[in-house]
């Protein structure tokens, strides 16, 4: 990959996972679209991931049509999850542009919530996506077999279960999450220099379970490493994948843009948002 500071135009991108209403985006969402608008990208996957961001989420996705919101309460945060936050997330996943529920997880890294707290969340949403039917999205550092014993208890629906946003671990983990019916999403991360084993597990990601992330804005890709992120960065991290993949990086921008379709139940953008990336 080249060392130009200006990220690909990859048409028909989209960033899985973001967070719109932290700053750089915050202050200026229109540049920021317009910035995703010249990187190919044409729909983004906003989270809401604690009590207070909740309701935000479901408010940008329901003002702006190339936005799209999963909502949930992150490890970090799974202290303050009550029945009460459970039902205020399942009356907004009513909302036709809350497409899943999360992210959840375990975070043993940090552990800025209690163990236990993190395990009866991460439970709860699991059992919560099931009800509802609905793709769950998972957040796991340095906990992969104990989320994984979780999910296999808890029980997410049968069919496209849901993502693994921001994978950091090795092969060996991304086959067991892909025989539990997981897509796999990756971020900024498999591009930096000393995550070949991240790259490993994407070279083996099967075509149609990977998906293309910031997690913006955290986590910029190569070159920018050390920068605020923004999602129209994904392109550096779709380029940098497809080389591992062996395939170009139109083909992989395409292919995860369908892939996240798919698990989400994500309609096509309008001929406004297609054009635009095209032009």
């Amino acid at each position: 990959m080249g060392t130009s500071k200006i990220p690909p135009t990859l048409p028909g991108l989209i960033d899985a996972h973001c967070h719109l209403d932290y700053a750089p985006m915050s202050p200026d969402l229109q540049a920021c679209f317009d910035a995703g608008t010249a990187a190919g990208v044409v729909q983004y996957v906003h989270v809401g991931c604690s009590p207070e961001s909740i309701d935000r989420a479901v408010e940008l996705a329901d003002t702006h049509a190339q936005v799209f919101a999963a909502i949930g309460v992150h490890p970090h945060e799974a202290k303050h999850t009550d029945a009460a936050l459970l039902d205020r997330i399942r009356q907004h996943a009513k909302h036709p542009s809350v497409l899943a529920i999360g992210e959840t997880g375990l975070d043993y890294h940090y552990d800025l919530s209690p163990r236990e707290d993190q395990r009866r969340s991460f439970s709860e949403h699991v059992e919560l996506a099931r009800e509802l039917d609905m793709p769950v999205v998972l957040h796991i550092r340095e906990a992969h077999d104990e989320a994984l014993a979780i999910v296999a208890e808890a029980g997410p629906r049968a069919e496209m279960p849901g993502m693994v946003h921001c994978f950091t671990a090795g092969p060996d983990a991304a086959r067991a999450w892909l025989d539990l019916g997981f897509h796999i999403s990756y971020s900024g991360i498999s591009t930096f220099k000393k995550c070949a084993e991240i790259r490993e597990a994407a070279a083996l990601t099967p075509d149609d379970r990977i998906l293309v992330e910031t997690d913006a804005p955290y986590l910029s890709p190569e070159p920018l490493r050390g920068r605020e992120n923004i999602p129209a960065y994904v392109a550096f991290t779709c380029a940098r994948l497809a080389e591992v993949r062996g395939v170009t990086a139109a083909a992989l921008a395409q292919q995860a843009a369908q892939n996240t379709r798919a698990l989400l139940a994500m309609p096509l953008p309008g001929p406004d948002a297609a054009s635009a990336a095209e032009a």
